[in-house]
């Protein structure tokens, strides 16, 4: 739970903000494919050399002149999915020049939908959040604060109703193993009633992790992504996954070659199943 001011963040319900500049009708694609995007953008920040942590570090503190076009390249690739997961954020502080980057890019990104969840409140300094993109109206959406230090978070996003329903948790996990087991455990009691479950975000570790050796194992969960996402100038750790339960179809996955930030985004496509396609999901009246 985040504490701030003596105030706690509870787990609850929440309701997704409805971009009022997109006047189009959001409807899925005709052939039932669901794109899903996951990509930390670390505030805006270009790093492109180990040695920009420390050279332009003042960027998460401060507001820079690049940012605003770096946001708009982010914005550019956005637009090509119906739901994405956004990493390291910022909720409109001094560094952003109190920009909603969550906000922001869902504007560029023309998404009918978006929420940002604040993970960590520094008030001007920074508003550490997660994001949430959809071209689909949820059925549910809920803002959970993860175990271990205040910081982490996760948003759960549900689309149709009843046993069909497919849930969708974005999160970004703590470094530390300990910590994460705890918030992959939290994760896993969130998730264990649908069969139908992604899982997208910044995970902090590797796939055979999740998959064989936390919480999450008795799922059957797929990572159909194996490429390396970070450092993006250099990729050689793969920390940042679309997990699957197998009952969701694969149609594409891709690492793309993106280095806006210092990860690198992760896209799949997916076949929604036969209950969840067409016009059955509520959509936006435009």
């Amino acid at each position: 739970m985040l504490r701030r001011g003596g105030g706690v963040r509870m787990p609850g319900l929440r309701d997704a903000q409805v971009n009022p500049h997109c006047g189009e009708v959001s409807r899925l694609p005709p052939d039932g494919r669901l794109r899903l995007l996951s990509f930390n953008i670390q505030v805006g920040i270009s790093t492109a050399r180990y040695h920009h942590y420390l050279t332009r570090g003042w960027q998460h503190l401060l507001p820079a002149a690049g940012r605003a076009t770096n946001l708009q390249r982010i914005g550019a690739l956005l637009g090509d999915y119906d739901l994405v997961a956004l990493q390291e954020a910022d909720g409109g502080s001094l560094r952003s020049g109190f920009v909603n980057q969550v906000e922001h890019l869902a504007r560029l990104g023309e998404f009918p939908y978006w929420y940002q969840q604040l993970n960590r409140n520094l008030g001007r300094l920074g508003q550490h959040s997660n994001g949430l993109l959809s071209r689909l109206q949820p059925t549910l959406l809920e803002d959970h604060p993860l175990p271990g230090p205040s910081g982490r978070g996760a948003i759960l996003l549900r689309l149709g109703e009843g046993e069909d329903a497919l849930v969708v948790v974005m999160m970004h996990l703590a470094l530390g193993a300990r910590v994460r087991t705890r918030q992959l455990a939290y994760i896993r009691d969130l998730i264990g009633g649908y069969r139908h479950q992604i899982l997208m975000g910044d995970m902090n570790t590797h796939a055979t992790d999740l998959l064989e050796h936390s919480p999450l194992r008795d799922l059957g969960l797929l990572a159909p992504q194996v490429e390396a996402t970070f450092p993006s100038w250099r990729p050689q750790r793969c920390l940042d996954h679309i997990l699957l339960s197998p009952g969701l179809t694969l149609e594409r996955v891709q690492v793309l070659s993106q280095p806006i930030s210092d990860h690198l985004p992760v896209a799949v496509d997916i076949r929604l199943p036969d209950a969840l396609s067409g016009d059955r999901l509520p959509v936006l009246q435009g």
